[in-house]
């Protein structure tokens, strides 16, 4: 069993910052694998970042890459570092995660079994 556990969202203005944070707790497993993903209405859900437990691979999605930076915090925490944030960035934002030393060779919804209840982030013009 694995418990996620977002925080951070909110309003911000374009070209603003914010930090969301994600608390894996009560897992017992050697590793896991997590991801931020975000849903924008009307929308499919999309990766955003991912980043392995055990090496700290990370990998991002084509349109926030060079702005947003996830990382690793201690033991069981992930942070993802949203910068330069654009209107398109507004979505609700989810953790997520998946048992396993490496993450899935694809980054999908279907692949992450534990979900967090969703971060709403704002960008307004």
């Amino acid at each position: 069993q694995v418990h996620l556990e977002e925080s951070g969202g909110g309003s911000v203005q374009v070209g603003g910052s914010l930090r969301l944070s994600c608390v894996v707790s009560e897992y017992t497993y050697s590793t896991i694998c997590t991801s931020w993903f975000r849903q924008a209405p009307g929308k499919e859900r999309e990766e955003v970042a991912t980043i392995s437990f055990y090496n700290e691979k990370r990998s991002y999605a084509d349109s926030v890459k060079d702005r947003f930076i996830i990382s690793k915090n201690g033991k069981n925490t992930m942070t993802l570092q949203m910068n330069s944030l654009k209107p398109e960035d507004t979505a609700i934002y989810y953790c997520a995660a998946t048992i396993g030393f490496a993450c899935p060779a694809v980054i999908q919804p279907a692949a992450f079994g534990y979900w967090g209840q969703g971060t709403q982030v704002t960008v307004s013009s």
